[in-house]
């Protein structure tokens, strides 16, 4: 079911002319906080090369989708940032019928989903050998002094839309280190 749900999703959208690979980089690199927002972060969030990973991005930069930006503290590296054109693409992501789907489901359902995808996510990480992402809040790097965020893996304090941003220095918080049950 999973499996289709997902096929589902992707199969609308095809007006937009974005390959599934593309349409995921553009996701990433809109939640992604600003550490992230480089090629290798990108290629280890997808699962890929570097690579690859690098060819996809230079199809969204073409495209006008996305911006190249030097590292603010490593002139070698690059960051990317999307545009006013990759903005408005998103707008019409095809995911979007699958956030309203989502939406319809009952708080406790929503609640229970949002509790296992993390895990879940995590599960995958671990069987590929990554450390997987998540979001700033639930990472166990977060910390609140006194009211304002800040991450300790990064010794970098945080602004409040960065919480709900994706991290590549995510590290869960969770107990479960090996994948439950045999369920598909």
């Amino acid at each position: 079911m999973l499996v289709h749900v997902g096929r589902s999703a992707r199969a609308e959208g095809r007006e937009d002319m974005l390959t599934a690979a593309q349409w995921t980089a553009l996701r990433f690199f809109a939640r992604a906080n600003r550490a992230s927002r480089t090629p290798s972060a990108f290629a280890s969030f997808q699962a890929t090369t570097r690579g690859t990973a690098s060819q996809v991005i230079k199809s969204l930069v073409q495209g006008g989708f996305l911006e190249r930006h030097a590292s603010d503290t490593d002139k070698r590296s690059v960051r990317f940032e999307v545009t006013g054109q990759g903005r408005e693409i998103l707008a019409r992501d095809p995911l979007r019928h699958l956030v309203s789907a989502l939406a319809g489901l009952s708080d406790a359902d929503h609640a229970t989903l949002a509790r296992a995808l993390p895990d879940i996510a995590s599960n995958l990480a671990r069987h590929r050998g990554d450390r997987g992402f998540g979001t700033c809040g639930d990472c166990r790097y977060f910390e609140d002094r006194d009211g304002a965020a800040y991450c300790a893996c990064v010794a970098s304090d945080l602004a409040p839309f960065e919480i709900g941003q994706l991290c590549a220095n995510f590290s869960t918080t969770s107990t479960n280190t090996e994948p439950t049950g045999s369920k598909p």
